[in-house]
């Protein structure tokens, strides 16, 4: 599978702002992980820390569905990998594969597209899953963008160790 990654647009509305940033980000973790096998993707390569390119496919499928649908879509739903709200649940690679995150990622990055794209405007509030307090689309696109952007920096660093692969 070859992944296109397209760069957001320099000039648009807001809106589309947000989802080419966003769209861009996703692209770039799945380049991140391209071409590697479930070994090398559930590999730790900053002992002692658990992170691994694998690991961060599952967290930012928790992210997604965590915010776009459980917060502004408000459905009742448990984490993908926890049922108690556990996010670092997702980062237990240890059995998982490229094939059940990869689904389980990519299926909940389509539901987000479809929860933002019926939104009538990024100024669209809802409680907070956990919090009760409003947060708005627009604070939720933002968020996203901002937690891919961190986590590519991890998955940067982790793909070099696993296989000396820079760039992208």
């Amino acid at each position: 599978m070859t992944v296109e990654r397209i760069g957001p647009p320099l000039v648009a509305d807001e809106r589309t702002t947000l989802r080419g940033f966003l769209d861009y980000h996703r692209a770039t973790l799945a380049l991140k992980c391209e071409g590697l096998d479930d070994e090398e993707l559930r590999r730790q390569a900053s002992p002692p820390s658990t992170l691994s390119l694998l690991g961060l496919v599952r967290h930012m499928a928790e992210v997604e569905r965590a915010w776009f649908r459980r917060t502004i879509n408000r459905e009742d739903i448990p984490l993908v990998w926890s049922d108690h709200g556990d996010f670092q649940a997702a980062y237990d690679v240890r059995t998982a594969s490229r094939a059940e995150a990869f689904a389980a990622w990519e299926a909940e990055v389509a539901v987000a597209r479809r929860v933002e794209e019926a939104a009538p405007s990024l100024d669209l509030t809802a409680p907070h899953a956990k919090t009760g307090e409003p947060v708005s689309l627009r604070l939720v696109m933002l968020h996203l963008i901002h937690e891919y952007a961190r986590h590519n920096g991890h998955a940067d660093l982790i793909r070099e160790a696993v296989d000396g692969a820079v760039g992208a």
